[in-house]
């Protein structure tokens, strides 16, 4: 039988204390484990009392929970997390599966993990802060371990004029940028943007035509006079029926409609 000799509280940790033991086999007093103040408490660990195996391994089994506890507060400290998320991080700092598990069931009842309450919290900051669709959301909130049915009903959040008012912002900044391509390609570009970011096709849909209507004719004639200048000094060493062959095929590969290079190559004849 063991019996504590001496408690010392640890320099760098207020709240942790050294105990030190006799196990009565001639060497003495020597160091035996530490615990957390709430574990030394709980057990009225004080000098002279005697530890038999079992009770030295449900402290430190108490002791191993508080440690774990402690570090999830820690990791919540920062923001809301999910359930999945809290045990993964307790799984990285190689805590024991039954650890973990009574740390996930103290913190529940705590109500300090709550995944529909972190699943509505996570939609509308990622509706108002960022541009991500709602699939992406989505994807983003299955990973974090998020049960199909809280999932879909905290997407609610995020409701569909929302994500057309969004969307159309996105394209519209896309087009000023691409005011020297054609429309079909703009189009193109915008449509596998959106899909990165996660919209659905009908939002896609009504957000591209939407910007693209405000295409003029005229933007995009300007358009296919800057690309057109450029496929020219490509094509220059050529002349008749070849030059126009090579100069509609470039022209059309870059998104222009037929009609619109014949006007073109009309206008580039005249001048």
């Amino acid at each position: 039988m063991a019996i504590i000799t001496k408690i010392t509280t640890q320099q760098k940790t207020q709240d942790r204390f050294n105990i030190f033991m006799d196990y009565g086999k001639g060497k003495g007093e020597e160091f035996a484990f530490s615990v957390d103040s709430d574990v030394l408490i709980k057990f009225q660990l004080k000098k002279g009392m005697e530890l038999d195996d079992f009770s030295f391994v449900e402290i430190q089994y108490q002791d191993d929970i508080r440690k774990a506890y402690n570090k999830a507060i820690h990791y919540l400290a920062r923001r809301m997390r999910s359930e999945k998320e809290i045990k993964d991080y307790l799984v990285l700092k190689e805590i024991d599966e039954p650890v973990i598990n009574e740390i996930l069931h103290r913190l529940t009842a705590q109500k300090y993990i709550n995944d529909e309450e972190f699943a509505l919290a996570y939609v509308r900051t990622q509706a108002n802060t960022t541009d991500k669709g709602p699939n992406v959301i989505k994807m983003e909130l299955k990973e974090k371990g998020i049960v199909e049915g809280i999932l879909n009903h905290a997407l609610k959040e995020y409701p569909l004029e929302r994500q057309i008012e969004k969307a159309t912002k996105i394209s519209s900044k896309l087009y000023e940028k691409n005011t020297k391509e054609s429309l079909k390609i703009q189009k193109q570009k915008l449509e596998n943007l959106l899909l990165r970011k996660g919209y659905p096709y009908e939002v896609i849909n009504i957000a591209v035509n939407d910007v693209g209507m405000n295409n003029e004719m005229d933007e995009e004639m300007e358009a296919i006079r800057f690309q057109g200048e450029k496929v020219h000094r490509k094509f220059s060493k050529y002349s008749g029926f070849e030059y126009e062959q090579k100069m509609k095929q470039s022209l059309y590969r870059k998104g222009f409609p037929i009609e619109l290079i014949e006007t073109y190559l009309s206008e580039s004849k005249k001048s």
